[in-house]
């Protein structure tokens, strides 16, 4: 084969990998070490290296136009730092303007020494140096239209990058560690971690080389830089530390007794892997009490040490166990005679969590020694235990029931015989009702599928009742949407509202949310007011549906509203994880359960007022009973099919009692089976009882006492969720009262 044929061939091949090459992704440059500059035959091999070169202004082999960088011989160029015209002839800049976010120093004009791990960049030079090492760029440092642009393949090497080509989306790909950059040809935006970016100037190809501004790497990588401005000098800190830091798992740490458990964070910023880690302070137990010191520092696998990352952990002296202490008014007792024990134990650190008893009682009603203990633990499970033995004569100074009558607290209960109570007279009281429009939302009580569970629409005093149970076999929520179909904006004020939940237990959720519901009454903290406009639906009492609502688990509320306006109130239950507000339209009308209630019932605020003297002689207060106490009727909002409010639940009674004579006992006995709920007797939330339930029908919960003058009581009662009606208020004399 003659020269000039394989002269022919050979150019056929290098026109035939340009043609494959993907745009900007030049060959990667020779590395040639050097004294002082980079010869010419340097050059030219990475010239030859970076492929096919193009003409100023033609085609790459991929169809896009070149961009090259030209000057003249007026002794006007571009400055290479800023790109604003700089007066050649004298070398002064006329800006020290760099790229807007650069740093100039070195002002001087010596050439800045080499620190460990720079890369120093030469403006208008392909010249690059690195760690005593001189490199030359497939390309030169060359301004366009104000920017700086480098070859971004020259960088790979140099800076920790990899590349790579996208061939689905023709962009250039520059990878460090996690941090994933993407350019485009010919676009000023660009992908740092899939988040667009500006650059301040477009990537473009000049030779075949792919050109960026160089900000839009060290800007991306946070890779600091600083200027030299008579020596056209970039200076990039490639020393980019590993960091390091950790938190102690344990907030209190004892002496001699606490196992600490150090939780270590670390991360490179290049994503060079963590080879070694160093500790100062670091003790798994200290021994002695004190203020320490602990210092953590980690190495990457180019032996860069973070800075070192400080903890102070101050370390208590070791637990002191609680101490158990306690006295009695006296050391000897008559049968029935009141026991007041003074709790005086105490905990280093004032965290007694749990005091346990043995006779703890406010009476004995048998003779003989009786030995009290009470056992104390603190937060660390650590006990104390003191034992103290009183003497019970065989001298009678009350009965069990008197006593019990007399001396049990409010919110406790006591045995009775529940036998009597309906024996008792019915106090002759007057019944008056107000329009407040009660909206009870109770079936189906368990809920098996997404839908609505009841719909009605209200306008003024409003009342809403919702009480159900999960059973759906995943998480749900439910909620109260209201809905204003008026042709005017409409005011919604919430008055008061209790919710309890999602619980386990039906009882407890019950009662909870009166208790709520009563405290709201005095404290106005679910006071609030919200505008709805003309076909506007929005999610109210939004504690209903703060929560999820596990499998088998019950949620129940109880509020009050205002209206100006007629509201549609939707009660629905859906997915967690669904949008009430989009699912409304599409949700189904669930069918009752044909056990419990729903309905719409008006009239729910009754009065009980009774002006004459009570207290006299043993008299009660019948309830939810259906005949003392009627049950409420009205209408099923779902299917218009009438309805009865079994137990008046959502009716709110307000007992008044002008006259109740001195020394009169005013307890609760449940008559339907168990219930747990509260009252507010003289704006006093109490219990029913304060603790677990009362058993019907030999159980009494007590409310109120009077003192030795006769009183006036108010008290409001509104049926707990998930108790047993008919029930009694229950007012009677109390015993003689003994010295």
């Amino acid at each position: 084969m003659n020269f000039k044929k394989w002269t022919m061939l050979t150019a056929l091949a290098v026109a035939q990998v340009a043609a494959v090459a993907p745009v900007g992704a030049e060959a990667a440059t020779t590395t040639v070490q050097s004294t002082d500059s980079v010869s010419g035959q340097q050059a030219q091999a990475n010239v030859a290296e970076s492929g096919v070169q193009n003409s100023s202004g033609g085609q790459d082999s991929t169809g896009t136009p070149n961009s090259t960088t030209t000057s003249d011989n007026t002794g006007v160029t571009n400055d290479p730092l800023s790109g604003l015209p700089t007066d050649t002839t004298n070398g002064s800049n006329v800006s020290s303007d760099v790229y807007g976010d650069g740093t100039i120093t070195n002002p001087g004009g010596s050439p800045t020494s080499m620190g460990a791990n720079q890369l120093i960049l030469y403006l208008n030079s392909a010249k690059m140096e690195q760690n005593g090492q001189v490199y030359t760029a497939t390309q030169p440092m060359t301004v366009k239209d104000g920017v700086s642009y480098v070859a971004i393949r020259s960088l790979v090497s140099r800076v920790g990058l990899q590349f790579s080509y996208d061939t689905a989306t023709k962009e250039t790909v520059i990878t460090q560690g996690t941090n994933v950059l993407r350019f485009k040809t010919d676009s000023k935006v660009y992908t740092v971690n899939g988040e667009a970016r500006q650059m301040k100037g477009p990537a473009f190809q000049q030779k075949n080389v792919f050109m960026v501004p160089l900000t839009s790497i060290t800007q991306a990588l946070n890779i600091p830089y600083t200027v030299n401005n008579t020596t056209k000098q970039v200076i990039m800190d490639l020393n980019q530390k590993p960091k390091a830091s950790f938190t102690v798992q344990q907030k209190d740490i004892y002496a001699g007794e606490t196992q600490v458990t150090y939780l270590t964070k670390e991360s490179s910023p290049t994503g060079l892997p963590i080879v070694n880690q160093r500790w100062e302070g670091k003790q798994d137990v200290f021994q002695e009490p004190g203020t320490y010191v602990v210092t953590y520092s980690v190495l990457d696998s180019a032996g860069n040490w973070s800075d070192p990352y400080s903890v102070t952990i101050t370390v208590k002296p070791p637990n002191q166990p609680p101490v158990a202490l306690f006295t009695t008014d006296k050391k000897e007792y008559k049968m029935g005679e009141k026991i007041t024990i003074t709790d005086l134990s105490t905990d280093d650190e004032n965290a007694i969590t749990k005091r346990d008893w043995i006779n703890k009682k406010l009476a004995f009603f048998e003779p003989g020694d009786v030995t009290i203990t009470l056992t104390v633990t603190d937060k660390h499970g650590a006990t104390g235990t003191v034992s103290q033995t009183i003497k019970i004569t065989n001298e009678l100074l009350y009965n069990e029931d008197d006593f019990n009558k007399i001396f049990t607290p409010y919110g406790d209960k006591y045995s009775a015989d529940g036998s009597q109570v309906p024996t008792m007279a019915t106090i002759p009281v007057t019944s008056t009702s107000s329009p407040r429009l009660l909206i009870r939302a109770n079936s189906p009580e368990r809920v098996f599928q997404d839908g609505i569970v009841y719909q009605e629409t209200g306008s003024g005093s409003t009342r809403i009742l919702v009480h159900h149970v999960n059973e759906t076999g995943r998480d749900v929520k439910m909620y109260v949407i209201a809905t204003n179909n008026n042709i005017t904006p409409a005011n919604i004020n919430v008055e008061n509202s209790g919710f309890a939940g999602p619980s386990e237990f039906a009882t407890a959720a019950g009662k909870v949310s009166i208790q709520r519901y009563f405290q709201s009454m005095l404290d106005g903290s679910k006071r609030s007011s919200t505008v709805l406009n003309p076909g506007e639906s929005r999610v109210i009492l939004q504690d209903l549906n703060a929560q999820k609502i596990k499998q088998k688990q019950v949620i129940s509320l109880l509020s009050d509203l205002y209206t100006d306006q007629p509201i549609q109130y939707t009660v629905v239950v859906l997915d967690a994880n669904a949008d009430p507000l989009t699912a409304l339209p599409t949700l189904a009308k669930l069918p009752k359960d044909g056990i419990h209630n729903r309905g719409t019932y008006a009239n729910s605020d009754i009065s009980l007022n009774y002006t004459e003297e009570v207290g006299k002689t043993a008299q009660r207060i019948v309830l939810g009973d259906n005949k003392v106490d009627p049950n409420l009727l009205g209408t099923d909002g779902l299917d218009g099919s009438s309805a009865s409010n079994a137990g008046n639940f959502g009716v709110v009674y307000k007992v008044k009692l002008d006259h109740v004579a001195p020394y009169s006992l005013i307890a609760f006995n449940p008559r339907g089976g168990e219930y747990a709920g509260y009252a507010m007797v003289n704006n006093q939330v109490v219990g029913i009882p304060t603790n677990g339930s009362v058993q019907a029908p030999n159980e009494m919960s007590v409310l109120y006492r009077t003192g030795h003058i006769e009183e006036s009581v108010e008290m409001y009662f509104t049926a707990a969720a998930g108790s047993n009606l008919p029930v009694s208020v229950v007012v009677m004399p109390l015993p003689p009262i003994k010295n």
